[in-house]
Formats: C-alpha cells, structure tokens, sequence
C-alpha cells in the first residue's frame, strides 16, 4: 500500500511540472507581447512629431496682427523649440537702407511703433519669458581703443576739438593712451498690449568720470505706442545721419544730446511721422555764479518732421527754448532755438551719405562740442541776457569695398557768434575731420584704424589742432 501511494505522489508531481511551465512561458509571451505595443505606439509618436516639426520649420511664419500705423511685425526670433517660434511684436522691415555702424546710434532710437532700425533690421537676439508674451535681449558689447596724439588733445579718451588746449606749456607734447570705457551694455523688452506695443530700453557705458571706469546711464525709457518717457536721445538729433567712426563723440557739428522728455509721434502715412516733445531744460549760461544763477522757467518743446523712403529719410526738427538768470540785483530772461534738417542716402549699390546742418540761438546744448560748455547766453554789462548764435553741420560718405571691409570721410564745423562778454578764451570754432578703414570678418567681430584732425579758434583768434591715429577692436554680444 505504501509503495502504490508513493507510486501515485511521484506520477502525478511529474505530471505538474510540464503545466506550471506551460503556464510561465505563456506568461513571458503575454509581457513581450505588450512591451512590442509599446514601443510601436513610442514609434509612431516620434514618427509625428518629426513631421509636425519639418512642417513648422517650412511652412511661411504667420504675421502679426497689424500695429496701430498698419504695420506688420515679421520678425521672428527662433528659440529653443521649433513647434512654437517667438515672435517679437510691433516689428516691421525697415525702410531705410540697412547700414554698419560702430557705436551703432540707431538700435538705441526711439521709433514710431517701435520699428526696427537700419543697423539692426532682423532684432537678433531676442527670447521669450515663459508664461508671458514679453520677450528680451541682453546686448551690448565690448570694445577696446588704442590712442595717439600727435599733441595735447584735451580729452584723451574721445575726440572733442572744442577740449584742445591753446598754448602752454605742454600744448606740444605727445600722448599714448588705451581705454575701454566705450564698452557697453543694454537691456531690451518688448510685449504686445492693448494700447499698443510696449517697448522698454536700458543701455549704460563706462564714461561717467574722466580718471576712471565709473558707469554711466545712457538710455533709461519706455515707449507704449508711440508715446516715449524716460531718458535717452533729445527728439531735435538724428541718430540716423550719425556717421560710423572708431571715435566715440563724431563730429561736433552734429546734434547730439541725451535728456529726460517726453514725447508723442503722429504717423502721417507713406513713412511721414510728426513728432512733438517736451524735455527737461538746462540753461548753459556762460560766467555762471552764486551772485548770477541760470534758471529753467519752462521746458525745451521741439517738432520733428521726417520723411523715410527705401533711399535713406530726411528731419526737419525745431525746438524753442527760454534761457534765464537770477541775479543778485538784476534778472532777465529771453527766447531762444534753433533748427536741423538731417538725413541720409543711397548712392549705388553699396555707398552711403550722411549729413546734418543745424543753427539757432541758445543751442549750444544741443551739439555734440558744446554740450555741457555753458553757452548757450552771456549776460551782458548792462545786465541782459544775450542767447548766443550758433551755426554748424556735419557731412559723411561710406564707402563698402567689400562685404567685411568699409570706409568713413566726415567733415565737420561748429561756430559760435563772437561777443564781447565772452572770455578771450572761450569757444569760436572748431573744425573736424575723419578717415577710416574698419574690418568685420564676423557680424560679431570688428576693427579697424582712424585718422583724425581737429583744430579749435578761440575768441581771441588763437589757435590750436592734433592730429589723433585711433585702432580699435569690437566684440558685439548680439549681431
């Protein structure tokens, strides 16, 4: 008996064995059957994404809604995913010719719907916050500049004629120098709105002292629409017809000044804009004392009409001003302004001309050499005040030999009326010329030689000019 129960036990585990190993088998089979499905739906996933990407890659970018002149924006910024582009808003191509430039005036500029400028046609550079419609750009760049007088310049880090000294003892001595100081950075948003495209801009350099490296503010604005409030560029200049130089003040001639303001563009359609602008006033009053204070009673108003077409743009810009000083015993005030009519042109294929010419009274403040200088009115022996005339202008021809290497020829002339209550040495006239030869083997990548000359007349009729050989080397962040 028990050998038939042994018997029995062994027959039937040996009879199991080939039933739970059948059961494992089909078991595995049943999970690669599912890991196959799996990768076949992965497969498949990838397979439409790749083809929902080289659509999106090829397909033409939808514009914009029109801004409020009837402009589209086109440009696009490419970020990381191709599925979902970014798009700056209130961008349109510019009319103007596109240019080169060094200190590049125009990316700065405040324009009618915030529209690109000639040296930055495309907004490179720009990427979206994610969540939000706003899109940045971090630019700038970094630039060194190696300096020889010939003589005493003045100023040994920009070239301003009116600076030069006259005479003395050290007016023949030569001079080397190597700064860094025109190297700049900027901050730039833009988002779309319901009152229009909103535009912030913050740029800063390094020339805030004359001995050091101390950061300096140079724009600090925004612009909704076509409504601007901060500071940055007086609306009277052109930073358009500014010529391409190594040197970073350009000729004096020019207008150039920056300011806090406020100011409205009107678009007048065919790329014609009015542009009207209040802005802090500064009356520069010559032999300024505690016993004679200069005295702002109103703000700088100027219009601004300009023209641009696909040959380069014309301005027409006014401004009036009131100059005024307190005295201990007497006081006086008087009206004063002045015009400027700038622009640009094509000459063939690849050349450029710039120019500007400008005049008034008490516009001193408004030039590139006399900024800052206290000019704009004397007060004179019988204790009126006398708003100074002055008149100049500027003319720059670019010249592209090639698509890495161009040149500059600028004249430039300021002259200021003389007076007798002026001192014998202050300013008469200065004059300014340029040539140069820049290389840019790389959008990022620029450099190049100047020559320079300028020569300064005193009120006496004294004189005194240098010659300044300039080298430069520019690394740009975004271009």
């Amino acid at each position: 008996m028990r050998l038939a129960v042994l018997s029995m036990g062994c027959l039937a585990a040996m009879a199991a064995m080939p039933l739970h190993a059948q059961d494992d088998a089909q078991a595995l089979r049943r999970e690669i059957d599912a890991m196959r499905q799996t990768l076949q739906g992965m497969q498949q996933r990838l397979d439409e994404l790749e083809r929902r990407g080289e659509r999106a890659a090829a397909a033409p970018v939808a514009a914009l809604p029109a801004t409020p002149a009837g402009r589209q924006a086109t440009a696009v910024v490419p970020n990381n995913d191709v599925l979902h582009p970014t798009q700056v808003p209130g961008v349109a191509p510019t009319v103007l010719p596109p240019r080169e430039s060094v200190a590049d005036p125009s990316t700065a500029a405040s324009r009618p719907d915030s529209a690109a400028g000639p040296t930055d046609p495309d907004l490179k550079g720009f990427f979206a916050i994610p969540g939000t419609d706003t899109v940045i750009r971090i630019g700038g760049y970094a630039k060194l500049d190696a300096i020889a007088d010939s003589r005493g310049a003045g100023d040994e880090d920009q070239f301003i004629p009116s600076s030069m000294p006259v005479g003395g003892n050290h007016r023949d001595v030569s001079n080397f120098n190597i700064h860094a100081k025109q190297t700049r950075f900027s901050f730039e948003a833009r988002r779309p709105t319901t009152h229009g495209n909103l535009r912030f801009y913050l740029e800063n350099d390094f020339f805030g002292s004359s001995d050091g490296y101390q950061f300096r503010l140079r724009h600090a604005y925004g612009q909704l629409g076509n409504t601007y409030a901060g500071y940055g560029y007086s609306s009277f200049m052109d930073p358009d017809s500014l010529p391409d130089t190594l040197d970073f003040a350009g000729p004096g001639g020019a207008g150039y000044l920056l300011v806090a303001g406020i100011h409205h563009s009107f678009a007048l359609g065919k790329g014609n804009t009015l542009t009207l602008a209040a802005e802090d006033p500064d009356t520069e009053l010559a032999g300024a004392s505690d016993a004679m204070a200069a005295v702002n009673r109103l703000p700088d108003v100027s219009a601004i009409a300009r023209m641009e077409r696909d040959w380069g743009h014309l301005q027409l810009g006014v401004v009036a001003r009131n100059l005024a000083y307190d005295g201990d015993a007497r006081r006086d005030r008087v009206s004063a302004g002045g015009a400027q009519l700038s622009g640009s042109a094509s000459v063939g294929k690849r050349d450029l001309l710039l120019f500007g010419a400008l005049g008034g009274r008490g516009l001193s403040r408004y030039t590139a050499d006399l900024t800052g200088s206290g000019l704009d009115a004397v007060v004179g022996a019988d204790g009126r005040i006398d708003a100074l005339d002055l008149h100049g202008g500027f003319v720059g021809y670019t010249h592209y030999w090639s698509d890495m290497w161009r040149s500059n020829l600028i004249y430039g002339q300021l002259t200021l009326e003389r007076n007798a209550a002026l001192s014998s040495d202050a300013f008469r006239q200065s004059r300014y010329g340029v040539f140069n030869l820049i290389w840019s083997p790389a959008p990022s990548w620029t450099m190049g030689m100047e020559l320079l000359y300028g020569r300064l007349q005193q009120q006496s009729g004294a004189r005194g000019d240098t010659v300044r050989v300039q080298g430069s080397l520019q690394y740009n962040f975004i271009k």
